[in-house]
């Protein structure tokens, strides 16, 4: 396998085209020229989004990633063509999380009342589910009434269910299991005629198995008769499609070496996700992957090249040649990509998708302003501790002050809580309806625990904190890992990559380090953006940029309020964010145990029969409200 090295330019007549920019939402920020690296053709080419997260209107507060869905259905348009102009193919794929995560998805009730339209204004050759469809039964009602229809057979689910519930008692009607969409897909492609076998994946989540889907595992859906017919086929590419890391044991362990069972030297294209990071890996010297980052920051790109020869197919090619792009959404990577701009690269169906996205951000009051940020706070490029930091602005100032129960506020009380409770950074200027449901899209409250004892409150936050030594060989419940820090830890934990380091992995995976002068540059202005590490070197970003760092997060925060620091209380009220509530429950267990193990006093709190329904809210309102409430109190514009 040859990975094609593609050349570099420094922008030229796209730097002149900032004066022509059109498209972009009205709130959105003109993107900056900048150094940019050529995408490299090949016979099969794959354009692919993952992780979008309802961010079709762009990155409003960064020009970089300022390109709406508008923009991509043109640049695709023009993409389509440039490929039949040369006689080659071009395949758009998703890889899911398409909802959950913005404004855009969170500002109807109910959710999505104007995303799935939008979204569906783009072909898309293939797609697949994430786990933030199937976290509730109305998402799931939509991914099964809405995104399979309008996809139709594009849309592969080979390991994901829909539970035919008729309402919603999931206690006393487990309703009828039936596939989420077709399992796998054949088909034949355009130009080069290339035999496909494409299958959809999603990584085990049996959390989605409380709802009205199931998810099979993966190692079980791979024994499905079903899949064993497939692997009879005879086809000149397995395309993999898959809400999993490249990392993750899903891929790289069961479906990769399932295939190659059968199929010892039949090309495989991975297209994974969910670790809303740029990636690319390299299997063996004819398997590949891919994934495309997050946000509708990165858009995909791969060609497959194989040599010229009469009725030479692609599974019969010695030397296969696969490259990789990952490139900016912003308009100038568009442009200079296609060769086209201002009006030229608008097309009629993308103008009329941006006015669709933007007609929906005035029907939702997407604009509504609460107050203004003093500064930007950052999830990952302020440690967290420091002034700079969003987690540390939460856990210092603005928790303690939202999450109160009037009747019960003289109680000291400890309030546990994930990084994942907020979701995106804040930044400074104004902070809108759209601003809050980005850094926090979920409906949660709080719950709380009274009374218990404060020896084990204690304990139950360091078992929280550190879940791996008090539960040996027990991974991390998946709702501990929320934020984007913990996808990636959670892709490192399953799929350990000896022997490379943990320096290296960081690198890897953080990526946001500065690149290592390539001499035509030094000097240079420079954005700040993403500087990708891969199995392939560190030039597949298509626009260069200035590094930065990040730092990590740690997965669990508290808030400490009517604690003095070096006093032992008697009880204290344990509260946390809802969804943790099960986690809770079993370390406070675990504190119980580990105190009768220690020899020490035993400290009794009785969990037995505590669930969702009977744990007790603490205060009124919703964590995204009561933000908003905050906001409009103390950042005044």
């Amino acid at each position: 396998m040859v990975l094609g090295v593609a050349s570099l330019a420094t922008c030229g007549i796209v730097a002149s085209l900032i004066g022509g920019v059109a498209g972009m939402q009205p709130e959105a920020t003109l993107p900056k020229p900048a150094p940019m690296r050529n995408i490299t053709w090949g016979k099969l080419n794959i354009l692919q989004t993952t992780d979008t997260h309802g961010w079709l209107a762009g990155h409003l507060h960064e020009p970089q990633y300022s390109a709406d869905w508008g923009d991509y259905i043109s640049f695709v348009h023009h993409m389509q063509q440039e490929a039949d102009r040369r006689g080659v193919d071009l395949l758009v794929i998703d890889t899911g999380d398409r909802i959950e995560g913005n404004g855009l998805y969170e500002g109807t009730t109910p959710k999505g009342g104007f995303l799935y339209d939008i979204y569906r204004q783009l072909e898309v050759d293939l797609l697949t589910t994430g786990n933030h469809e199937l976290y509730l039964m109305e998402a799931v009602d939509n991914e099964y009434n809405i995104m399979v229809p309008n996809f139709k057979n594009n849309y592969i689910a080979s390991n994901t269910n829909y539970r035919m519930v008729n309402g919603s008692d999931l206690k006393n009607d487990r309703g009828e299991l039936v596939p989420m969409a077709p399992r796998y897909r054949k088909f034949e492609t355009k130009h080069q005629k290339a035999e496909i076998v494409a299958f959809g994946f999603i990584f085990n989540f049996p959390k989605a198995n409380k709802t009205n889907s199931y998810v099979q595992y993966v190692e079980a859906t791979i024994m499905e008769p079903w899949f064993q017919e497939a692997m009879q086929e005879n086809p000149d590419l397995f395309i993999v499609t898959g809400h999993i890391g490249l990392a993750m044991s899903e891929f790289k362990d069961t479906i990769y070496h399932a295939i190659r069972k059968h199929h010892p030297r039949t090309p495989i294209m991975f297209l994974g996700g969910h670790v809303h990071q740029r990636d690319a890996r390299l299997y063996d010297d004819r398997a590949f992957g891919i994934a495309g980052g997050r946000y509708f920051e990165t858009v995909g790109w791969v060609s497959i090249n194989w040599p010229d020869a009469p009725s030479l197919r692609l599974r019969d090619a010695e030397k296969l040649t696969f490259t990789r792009r990952y490139i900016d959404t912003n308009l100038l990577s568009f442009y200079h990509h296609t060769g086209l701009s201002g009006e030229a690269f608008e097309t009629e169906r993308g103008k009329n998708t941006t006015q669709m996205i933007t007609n929906a951000r005035k029907a939702m009051d997407l604009e509504k302003l609460y107050g203004c940020a003093p500064k930007t706070y950052w999830m990952e490029r302020a440690p967290y501790g420091h002034e700079d930091n969003v987690h540390t602005l939460l856990t210092n100032t603005i928790v303690p002050e939202i999450i109160v129960n009037p009747e019960r506020a003289d109680i000291p009380h400890v309030i546990f809580f994930n990084s994942g409770a907020i979701r995106f950074d804040i930044f400074k200027g104004r902070f809108t309806r759209d601003s809050a449901l980005i850094a926090t899209p979920f409906s949660n409250v709080f719950k709380y625990l009274p009374d218990v004892p404060y020896r084990l409150a204690k304990a139950v936050y360091d078992i929280l904190a550190d879940w791996e030594t008090h539960f040996p060989g027990k991974k991390r419940p998946y709702i501990m890992f929320t934020g984007i820090s913990e996808c990636v830890q959670q892709a490192l934990q399953e799929s350990p990559v000896s022997p490379e380091t943990m320096a290296s992995l960081a690198k890897r995976y953080h990526g946001q380090v500065p690149l290592n002068g390539d001499g035509e540059h030094e000097g240079s202005e420079l954005t700040e953006g993403y500087t990708t590490s891969d199995d392939f070197g560190d030039d597949g970003d298509d626009t260069v940029h200035r590094g930065f760092d990040t730092y990590p997060t740690p997965p669990m925060m508290q808030s400490r309020i009517g604690i003095p620091e070096n006093e032992e209380l008697e009880v204290v009220d344990v509260v946390f964010i809802d969804f943790l509530w099960e986690v809770v429950i079993e370390a406070l267990n675990k504190a119980k145990y580990d105190r009768i193990e220690s020899g020490l006093p035993r400290l009794s709190y009785n969990t037995s029969g505590l669930n969702e329904d009977n744990i007790k809210l603490y205060g009124d309102g919703r964590f995204d409200q009561m933000l908003t409430s905050w906001v409009s109190k103390h950042w005044p514009c």
